[in-house]
């Protein structure tokens, strides 16, 4: 069955919901080696531990991290040895304040020998973008500058998006709107 892409794009909420849901408020991955999961997203990403479950509570152990003022907007469940099968979760992603900000995950990668799988700027959304690959494989997006839209706004048209893949040509081949001045 052909997909239709003018249907899905049409697609909207019923009216008179009586509940809106504001952002998403955390992702929970299972792990193959918690404590080495920990280790990256607090040492590479600089997450923070609020709790931890020993293996008592809860088998493999489950560890709650923060990156902002809630309790957690990640948590890692251990589950013991072997790769992680990635047949669900396409990718996370996580924003950050500024377009340096950007740059510096790069370098910190860069420092860590921790490979790149995309940076520069998808299209949809046009944010800029770096993307790599945790521990067991999970594929985590750190971004700047995802374009925001209106209650009942228009989005941005595909002719516009300007894909590219590197942070410096996305600097140098900004979309209208995107102020990706980066000051010396």
């Amino acid at each position: 069955m052909a997909l239709d892409v003018e249907k899905l794009r049409k697609m909207t909420p019923p009216m008179g919901m009586p509940f809106k849901i504001q952002r998403l408020g955390h992702v929970v991955l299972r792990v193959s080696d918690l404590d080495r999961s920990v280790t990256f997203y607090t040492q590479i990403l600089g997450f923070k531990v609020s709790d931890v479950y020993p293996e008592d509570l809860q088998p493999g152990g489950f560890a709650f991290l923060r990156c902002n003022t809630d309790h957690h907007c990640l948590a890692l469940v251990g589950s013991g040895p072997g790769e992680s099968k990635q047949i669900e979760l396409h990718h996370m992603a996580f924003e950050v304040g500024t377009l340096e900000e950007v740059f510096r995950v790069r370098d910190r990668l860069r420092e860590r020998n921790i490979p790149r799988s995309f940076e520069g700027r998808r299209r949809a959304g046009c944010q800029i973008s770096v993307e790599f690959h945790d521990p067991d494989n999970h594929c985590i997006e750190i971004y700047w500058g995802l374009d925001q839209v209106g209650t009942n706004g228009p989005v941005r048209p595909a002719s516009e998006w300007k894909g590219v893949r590197s942070l410096e040509e996305a600097i140098a081949h900004p979309v209208s709107g995107q102020d990706t001045y980066i000051g010396k």
